[in-house]
């Protein structure tokens, strides 16, 4: 599911990562050039405020005057951004731009020489950066105190932060699809040898290799060290389990011929029904028997295993023939010689010698094997014209955990040895009618790998 994809998380928690940083970045950015302007507007201010106290002079009734301000054009257009203004000696000096607009300059705070920056209302409703200095004027002045302060309209400044941030929000965006893309690139190269882990476990569980191997980057060496120690303890275990299943076998053989043995003797004192019952009673443990050991020799197969079934099919007819009843039958084999499976000829054997002596017990006069790849498996039907199932105990069989050998007459226990060996080899087993008219088996079973 996408939804729990771990590269689409890490793409998407590196996007968000990507898009807050450059966020912030933005922010950040726009914050230092604000403050940038800020300063060199203070600077400008501060070189104005300094030409406009060289220029004070005294005219010829005595009285203070800015004999030569600073040159910028807009201290002499009305309302033009610029301001100065000069308070000394009960009076007010004003630059042409502020019109009739007084600046209200604070003085409670300042000392000789000390400059302030200060953001004051300006004319218009708009709002002012200002400098402002206390100073005393020279002996030929007078030496009188005078506040002067220059000042310049904050629209300006904004408009050059706008202008900024209009021209940064572009790059930005650019710079963001930029390192999401390396994000996802990064991604991508960085889970790749998971992916190589997936296609080797998958090559272990198809039986192509025994082990993952050491042809991983540091960081996976362990994850594969650890899954290979897996698969050795596994085929250990399964090694120590094949080798009780065996012990057991064997040591029920003793028990189980001295009771067919004591069933002989029965018989030969006339006795057939108590020699009946300890027969039927022996086939049913050995039938078990053989059970358990084809479900631990198919868990213990080699992981290259394979067969032809083409070979296996036509050996096992050629037994089924030479049985009772089996000569007399027609014999159908559609299987290409070739066709390779993913299992030990033993197991394929016992799958197919249930089933097709099953097919020559019920058929009339024909049984046939066939045999077609489908979605990488191989499927194994086995047909037969007698009389069939009835639909309730076909649709009973083909339910999982429900055993054949729990039906009724002519299943068996083969059938259900059957079915186990089929599904431990990683396939199944379906029953239905076939196009005989009788009972038709279909055993899917893993293609060998090529």
């Amino acid at each position: 599911m996408k939804g729990r994809s771990l590269r689409l998380r890490l793409v998407a928690a590196s996007a968000i990562s990507v898009m807050v940083a450059l966020a912030l970045a933005f922010f950040g950015l726009t914050r230092l050039f604000a403050s940038h302007v800020e300063r060199q507007a203070v600077h400008e201010l501060t070189v104005q405020l300094d030409q406009l106290l060289a220029g004070i002079e005294r005219d010829a009734d005595g009285r203070l005057v800015v004999s030569d301000g600073p040159s910028d054009a807009r201290f002499v257009q009305p309302l033009g951004g610029l301001y100065w203004q000069i308070e000394a000696e009960g009076r007010q000096l004003r630059s042409r731009s502020l019109w009739d607009f007084v600046m209200p300059l604070p003085v409670e705070d300042l000392s000789d020489g000390t400059i302030r920056v200060r953001t004051l209302p300006g004319p218009g409703g708009t709002r002012l950066l200002a400098v402002q200095r206390r100073v005393i004027l020279p002996a030929r002045l007078g030496r009188v105190p005078l506040v002067a302060a220059v000042a310049t309209d904050t629209r300006r400044l904004d408009k050059a932060v706008e202008e900024f941030r209009e021209d940064l929000l572009p790059y930005t965006g650019l710079l963001a699809v930029f390192l999401i893309l390396a994000a996802g690139i990064q991604v991508v190269v960085g889970l790749r040898p998971l992916d190589k882990v997936g296609r080797k476990v998958a090559e272990v569980r198809s039986g192509e290799i025994s082990r993952l191997g050491s042809e991983f980057p540091s960081e996976i060496q362990p994850l594969a060290q650890e899954v290979d120690a897996l698969l050795a303890q596994r085929e250990r275990d399964i090694e120590q389990a094949r080798r009780r299943a065996g012990d057991l076998a064997h040591g029920l053989k003793t028990p189980l011929q001295a009771l067919l043995g004591e069933a002989g003797r029965l018989r030969a004192a006339g006795q057939e029904a108590a020699a009946d019952a300890i027969e039927q009673i022996t086939d049913t443990m050995r039938r078990h028997v053989d059970r358990e050991l084809a479900r631990v020799r198919v868990a213990a197969r080699a992981a290259s295993a394979q067969c032809d079934l083409a070979e296996v099919a036509g050996r096992v007819v050629a037994v089924v023939r030479r049985a009772a009843g089996g000569d007399g039958l027609l014999w159908q084999l559609d299987i290409p010689a070739g066709t390779l499976v993913a299992a030990e000829a033993e197991d394929v054997l016992e799958i197919l010698g249930a089933l097709v002596e099953n097919a020559a017990r019920y058929a009339r006069r024909q049984v046939r094997l066939s045999a077609a790849e489908q979605d990488g498996r191989v499927v194994l039907s086995v047909e037969d014209d007698g009389p069939g199932m009835p639909d309730d105990l076909i649709g009973r069989l083909g339910s999982r955990g429900v055993r054949a050998d729990e039906s009724g007459p002519g299943t068996g226990l083969g059938l259900a040895i059957a079915r186990e060996v089929s599904e431990a080899l990683g396939g199944g087993l379906e029953l239905g009618r076939g196009a005989l008219g009788g009972c038709r088996v279909r055993v899917v079973l893993p293609r060998a790998a090529i």
